[in-house]
């Protein structure tokens, strides 16, 4: 016995001396820039245009409807306020009113690069106007900020691009690629009208692109459990979408004499088989990544736990799977959001149906969501189909984080935001770049904008506003950006 624990023991010690090796080897992934200075921007201007953008009320409704008119008159103030770069650039209005900017290249023979954004905005919630610090849609500026939908979401990302491309061509800049400028106006109901057709001209003329830059990361400051700072979240995939309805038919009648089962029993049974019994979880090749670029900065025993993924991945997807927002990370989530039976109390109904709304991982497909639903209620008699009105999209692929964009992405942030940790990351909601698979393999979901961890629930939500700092620097990175992209 004692020569058992005596080398239960030397194995005990040995493994941790792997760990604690595998630890002092994990090498950080940050690159080290060069300190870069900044191009002189008219800052009061600059300003006074973003905050009169926020002014129009081009809000998305529904997938069919959205407030096209003021979303025309923005079309006109970009014109005024941007006289460059309408002159210097090719303009094309797609679908209801989405905008696709041209600028020509000196080398045509080399693969453009689009950046992207939208110009819809969600609605404001009705009867939580005077919630507001400030009237959603008077762009005021105040204490620092500019306040008003769109702030976050998505119009900054609009407006500093063409800043941006104002500033540039005002000191005579010429891009070597071809620049599209690919701004959406219904990303907040999918897409389908505005970067949907976009896409469908792109692949009919055969075109594909050195690196597409949408919306879907940002910079936020003391988020990610373990960094006492800035992290700069580069979404390198997206997960896909899915709504399924579900349907139970039992005959109707008095609720005074109720069947064993009726409709809304085997409805609520599914469901409740379906809360129970989630998708597996896994970390998967995006979130691996993410803590290969986290994990160097983190705390020791943080830092321990991701350079040995390869012994302790089960501990830490069940750490994250005990959070919500951990939890989304790991695994395709279910998410019951509608429900529709009886007209009355006392009435059986015929039908019964509810809604699911599947948030799918990349390890997963539309296709294992519905065998998992089939195979979890285990009741042939239940009707399944995708939820009328609702997209469906499957994960998007993952970009590469070694590929020469991503370099380049990364160079650029740490230029501008030095002390920022990068870090590719999975992105929980869907953008317009979902319709670009397969026009690009180096597709990413990244704003420049510096967030604090309060400021996270005011997109879509009550006082959304953007720091004027911020806004400020994020002109200042698409100005990098782009001439860091002379070097592709």
């Amino acid at each position: 016995m004692k020569i058992i624990f005596s080398l239960l023991f030397l194995a005990l010690l040995g493994l941790f001396g792997v760990l604690v090796y595998n630890t002092f080897q994990f090498p950080s992934k940050q690159v080290q820039v060069e300190p870069v200075s900044e191009l002189p921007i008219q800052k009061d201007s600059a300003i006074t245009r973003f905050s009169n953008a926020l002014n129009f009320k081009t809000t998305s409704l529904s997938a069919f409807t959205g407030n096209t008119e003021e979303m025309l008159k923005l079309h006109e103030y970009l014109a005024q306020v941007f006289p460059k770069t309408h002159a210097a650039l090719t303009r094309e209005v797609v679908g209801a009113a989405s905008l696709l900017y041209t600028w020509k290249g000196t080398d045509t023979t080399l693969k453009p690069l689009v950046l992207m954004g939208h110009i819809d905005v969600v609605p404001v919630i009705p009867g939580t106007e005077e919630k507001w610090t400030h009237p959603p849609f008077a762009g005021k500026v105040a204490g620092g900020y500019v306040w008003g939908r769109g702030a976050m979401d998505d119009k900054s990302t609009v407006m500093g691009v063409l800043e941006a491309v104002e500033l540039l061509l005002d000191r005579g800049f010429q891009p070597k690629r071809t620049v599209m400028l690919a701004f959406g106006h219904d990303e907040e109901v999918g897409g389908m009208r505005g970067a949907k057709r976009m896409t469908d001209m792109f692949r009919e003329k055969n075109m594909t692109f050195e690196y597409v830059i949408d919306e879907g990361g940002a910079i936020v400051e003391n988020t990610v459990p373990g960094i006492a700072g800035a992290v700069a979240l580069v979404g390198v995939a997206e997960k896909g979408y899915l709504s399924v309805e579900l349907s139970a038919e039992a005959a109707g009648g008095h609720s005074s004499m109720p069947p064993p089962s009726t409709a809304v029993g085997t409805l609520a049974e599914a469901i409740a088989a379906l809360q129970k019994n989630p998708l597996p979880a896994s970390l998967g090749k995006v979130n691996r990544e993410f803590f290969a670029y986290i994990g160097p900065e983190m705390p020791f025993f943080q830092r321990l736990a991701f350079a040995n993924l390869w012994l302790l991945e089960p501990l830490v997807v069940r750490v994250l799977s005990e959070s919500p927002q951990g939890n989304a990370i790991v695994r395709t989530t279910t998410a019951p959001t509608m429900l529709e039976a009886s007209v009355k109390d006392n009435v059986l109904p015929i039908k019964a149906s509810a809604v699911v709304n599947f948030r799918i991982h990349p390890d997963d497909s539309i296709g294992t969501v519905f065998a998992h639903i089939r195979k979890v209620t285990n009741n042939p008699d239940l009707k399944l189909k995708i939820y009328e009105g609702s997209g469906s999209v499957n994960p998007s692929r993952v970009s590469s984080t070694t590929s020469s964009a991503f370099q380049l992405l990364n160079k650029t942030i740490r230029q501008l935001y030095p002390s920022a940790v990068v870090a590719p990351y999975l992105v929980l909601g869907g953008t317009d770049a979902k319709h670009y698979v397969g026009l690009s393999d180096n597709i990413y979901r990244f704003s420049p904008f510096q967030f604090a961890k309060d400021d996270m629930s005011r997109a879509h939500g009550t006082d959304e506003r953007m720091s004027v700092e911020s806004y400020l620097k994020g002109i200042q990175f698409y100005c990098r950006l782009l001439q860091n992209s002379n070097e592709l």
